[in-house]
């Protein structure tokens, strides 16, 4: 796992630029940093040594040197493929799989990118074509940014890496904020910075003579099949058993996360490391380490905990901000933050149990309560009725069932979290960044592709589009990168997600749980108990800090700040701040969101110049 930048212009002094940009990803890769300049490009690369840790330096190039690669991620199939290309011709010079992209690139062109079983992201520069080939994993597991100005086009890793270069300009895009005060995280392909786009999962663009083509190299269907249970929980457990093995592959030691839930249980089960990492939180009701610990005394696995006191959470704030480029508000990324930092002072590379609820069906709004599903069997133009006349009522009990009860899964969910909605949004805002922008207008694409699956698959497809890469693999890749600590993602392998196409939502979603298929097949290789946890992700006491004096001060006095009233209505702020102090309302997600919004401004737009 490493980290790239890079820039295409012919302006001169290039190497002393592309230099200071590389420096600010050295967390992505302490071990080494490389470089290739010509007239035409600047490549960088900071690498966290894994495989063939003595051959494996790049930027990397092919036999004749016409073509130049840097790659980050892990392509787990590189074995198999080098066989095959050494069968037709190519000669290799180490046993790096960095080396197998750019000869499949040499064979198949961008056809190459349905071959490769890994997560990557990466450019290829073709020094004879003058071109810019560079692409991005099915997923999102691996994060690539690119930006246009003038004659310059820029990639990298991390944003942060464009700040050096002169012909950048930085600058707050100001559509991106309503949104992120929604989804809380940034939902644009645009992200906060103006000019600046993520890639997206499963697209490669190219760049030659000024002009950049993208475009997308994978999608999926769902389609159900009538298979029996025990097919499907025997072909769950063998291909996530087939990937699990796959991702072990390393010239370095690997440990594994571990939490209370079955995913992680089911991972470390399977892969059996040396040690798994866990954390909690120094407050009654927020520690998970015990049941961590309890399964690795099971399984003869050594454990290592940290405890997160409330001191330790809010400096956490701050390098969670930094290190996530744009305004991040899950506030689960803290305590990965502090399990990152806790695995690597005994491993590079680590295990985790990321995806297996978008692929299984494991998140609880996707088990609709059973009064809701029998009211939807009502005539819909009922339904309506009641929503409207539900819409116009105080906030009694059982309006919200029936504003759902007379909505489609469209109208209303877009992902894991929903912070602010369209209006309450705008309505703390200064005029300069309200925007017409809806969270509907965003959804609305996925939701179309799916429109004739039932509403299970419509959520899971959202969220695999949107809630994945933007919050939960942009977390994970830059909170384990911030430790220089590579995280691997078995749940999130080809095969793995293939198979999971057309498993019958009965098999995910029963009226006891959810995951059900998934459940079934962990029974394989954990026990009972764990196979049967409900889902907690992090749970973090913010809501309780909150209600602090100390820390309600703290957040006071930013939102009370000179640059939180270039954005928001400060008397509003405010007011959900001392709702929350005072309780009067549970209004801690919106707190935190503003926060970590303010946060990060300051440190991108006042503090680092």
């Amino acid at each position: 796992m490493c980290g790239f930048t890079g820039y295409i212009s012919k302006k001169k002094n290039k190497e002393k630029i592309v230099k200071e940009m590389n420096k600010l990803i050295q967390h992505r890769g302490p071990d080494d940093e490389n470089y290739y300049i010509d007239e035409d490009i600047a490549m960088a690369f900071r690498r966290l040594s894994i495989i063939d840790l003595k051959n494996g330096r790049q930027p990397m190039m092919n036999e004749d040197e016409s073509m130049i690669i840097t790659f980050n991620g892990e392509i787990y199939n590189f074995q198999e493929l080098k066989k095959d290309l050494i069968k037709k011709g190519h000669k290799f010079k180490n046993n790096a799989d960095t080396e197998v992209i750019i000869h499949g690139y040499e064979e198949y062109g961008e056809n190459i990118l349905n071959k490769l079983r890994g997560m990557f992201a990466f450019v290829i520069w073709d020094k004879n074509k003058k071109e810019l080939f560079g692409a991005r994993d099915y997923f999102g597991i691996k994060p690539f940014y690119y930006y246009k100005n003038n004659d310059t086009f820029m990639y990298a890793s991390e944003i942060k890496s464009f700040i050096p270069n002169p012909e950048f300009k930085k600058e707050m895009n100001k559509e991106a904020l309503k949104t992120y005060l929604t989804f809380q995280y940034s939902a644009l392909d645009e992200t906060f910075f103006k000019g600046v786009y993520r890639l997206k999962p499963g697209h490669y663009l190219k760049y030659k003579n000024g002009k950049l083509e993208i475009k997308s190299y994978f999608d999926y269907t769902y389609e159900e099949e009538m298979m029996e249970l025990e097919k499907i929980v025997n072909d769950i457990n063998e291909e996530v058993k087939s990937s699990v093995e796959y991702h072990k592959i390393s010239d370095v030691k690997v440990g594994a996360f571990l939490s209370s839930g079955v995913d992680s249980s089911y991972i470390v089960s399977l892969l059996k490391p040396d040690t798994t990492y866990s954390v909690g939180f120094d407050f009654d009701g927020f520690n998970e380490t015990t049941d961590a610990k309890e399964l690795s005394d099971i399984l003869k696995i050594k454990n290592k905990s940290k405890i997160i006191n409330d001191k330790e959470f809010f400096e956490g704030v701050k390098k969670v901000q930094y290190y996530s480029d744009e305004p991040h508000a899950n506030l689960s990324a803290v305590p990965l933050y502090y399990l990152s930092a806790l695995a690597r002072k005994d491993v590079k590379v680590v295990l985790s149990g990321e995806g297996a609820d978008e692929l299984y069906g494991g998140y609880l709004p996707y088990k609709q309560s059973n009064i809701l599903l029998k009211y939807r069997k009502l005539p819909k133009g009922l339904r309506k009725t009641l929503k409207n006349i539900a819409n116009h009522l105080p906030n009694i009990k059982g309006k919200q069932f029936l504003i759902r009860g007379g909505s489609g899964i469209e109208d209303y969910y877009i992902g894991q979290a929903f912070i602010f909605d369209d209006n309450s949004a705008n309505d703390i805002l200064k005029d300069e960044y309200k925007t017409n922008i809806k969270f509907k207008d965003l959804t609305k694409p996925y939701f179309d592709k799916v429109k004739d699956k039932d509403d299970v698959v419509k959520m899971q497809y959202l969220d695999m589009n949107m809630w994945l890469p933007n919050d939960i693999l942009l977390k994970a890749d830059k909170m384990t990168m911030a430790n220089s600590l590579e995280l691997r993602v078995p749940f999130l392998d080809k095969k793995v997600f293939e198979a999971s196409l057309n498993i019958p939502t009965k098999y995910k979603i029963t009226d006891e749980t959810t995951k059900y298929a998934l459940r079934k097949a962990s029974l394989k290789a954990v026990p009972i108990e764990w196979a049967k946890r409900k889902k907690k992700g992090f749970p973090v006491p913010f809501r309780e800090w909150l209600k602090e004096e100390k820390y309600y001060k703290e957040i006071k006095e930013v939102f009370e700040s000179d640059y939180a009233a270039k954005f928001f209505n400060t008397e509003k702020i405010v007011k959900l701040l001392d709702e929350h102090y005072n309780g009067i309302k549970n209004t801690c997600r919106k707190v935190y969101t503003i926060y970590c919004f303010l946060i990060w401004y300051k440190i991108y737009f006042i503090d680092m110049k």
